[in-house]
């Protein structure tokens, strides 16, 4: 047993000497590279430098850019009221009244000729007295004034 300990340490000192000479000769030969390439490899250097100054002051720029703005508003909800006044000046009947609802809500002639179970032709003519009651010219116009008159929400 000590035959193969002292062959170990031999192994042992063998390989750490030969280490240390190839530690000795990778380090001469890096000085000689050094010294032989020290332009390029001084250039190389001080253009990483740069390039990570650059990419240090592209992102810094980069950052002002972007601005989060919350605005916060108070949203008052008030309940409808109906302005009986206005709607007893245009003298409408029920049925143009009901008529003048459904145009608000956004249904065609026909929508509103099935909702209430009329024709088309008695729908055309409720929403051509709406248009001569209310003094406008179009269906647009009539919901902007009911809407201003404050007739239907």
């Amino acid at each position: 047993m000590t035959a193969q300990i002292k062959q170990l340490k031999h192994t042992a000192l063998y390989a750490l000497l030969m280490a240390l000479l190839i530690f000795a000769l990778k380090w001469i030969q890096w000085k000689y590279l050094i010294e032989d390439h020290s332009t390029e490899i001084y250039t190389g250097l001080i253009a990483l430098l740069f390039t990570a100054l650059g990419v240090w002051i592209a992102m810094q720029l980069a950052k002002g850019k972007v601005k989060t703005i919350v605005v916060e508003k108070e949203v008052f909800t008030t309940e409808f009221v109906q302005d009986e006044q206005a709607l007893a000046q245009l003298e409408l009947t029920n049925r143009e009244y009901e008529v003048l609802e459904l145009l608000v809500k956004g249904a065609s002639n026909a929508e509103i000729a099935d909702r209430l179970c009329l024709s088309i032709s008695t729908i055309k003519t409720h929403v051509s007295n709406l248009l001569v009651k209310m003094h406008v010219k179009s269906r647009t116009q009539a919901i902007e004034k009911a809407r201003r008159l404050k007739i239907l929400p």
